[in-house]
């Protein structure tokens, strides 16, 4: 039996094909200025590659694109009954919640992009954590969250951390200036590290409560 649209459910889904659309062209657009760069100085463009995944904000944006994409998408497959089961999207809707905390707080003030830098940066720090949270308060299914979920989802930053540590030793590259073990020292990069933890708990506490407040008004 095929189920007609409402009104309703085609406004929700332009709006996420929107979000995902831009979602991809400010990962596109960061891709390539990266990449460009790279062509320009006779760097290796593998390393460049490579450099665009080492972000954590890259790496999350990815994954919220994936999620949207995943929404649109008719197909069943194993990787979209992933991506939409709701303890997952609400995993990725913390990490870009805290992708965009964490910029305006502790990166923003450090420099002034400008052109295309300045439009991938807006659509991955500022638009996309904005239209992900609407989705994630919108499309996502309330009512299934626990506090077990977050020993989960701290996974993924706790891996991250630790491999751009290892990447920093083997390059002397850091991701951020906040996790920069050169020029602050593996103490203080733990104590940064502790505290955007603390950080990403709280706001994981935050959409906790929201689902299971709206679930409850429901």
């Amino acid at each position: 039996m095929v189920i007609p649209s409402t009104p309703g459910s085609a406004a929700r889904r332009r709006c996420v094909a929107v979000a995902a659309i831009l979602g991809w062209v400010g990962l596109s657009i960061q891709l390539y200025l990266i990449l460009y760069l790279r062509w320009s100085v006779a760097a290796s463009l593998l390393g460049g590659l490579v450099s665009f995944f080492s972000f954590f904000t890259v790496l999350t944006n990815t994954l919220v694109a994936v999620v949207l994409t995943c929404e649109l998408t008719s197909r069943e497959s194993a990787a979209r009954r992933w991506f939409l089961q709701p303890w997952v999207s609400s995993g990725i809707a913390v990490s870009i919640a805290v992708v965009g905390v964490a910029y305006s707080l502790l990166l923003r003030h450090l420099w002034h992009p400008e052109g295309w830098q300045w439009l991938a940066d807006e659509l991955m720090h500022d638009v996309m954590p904005l239209l992900f949270l609407a989705y994630w308060w919108c499309c996502v299914p309330k009512g299934t969250l626990r506090l077990k979920h977050i020993a989960v989802w701290v996974i993924y930053p706790l891996v991250y951390f630790g491999f751009a540590l290892w990447r920093g030793h083997l390059l002397a590259v850091y991701p951020y200036p906040f996790i920069d073990v050169d020029k602050l020292g593996y103490p203080q990069v733990f104590v940064n590290a502790g505290g955007l933890l603390a950080g990403f708990v709280v706001i994981a506490l935050v959409v906790i409560g929201l689902d299971r407040w709206r679930a409850a008004r429901k």
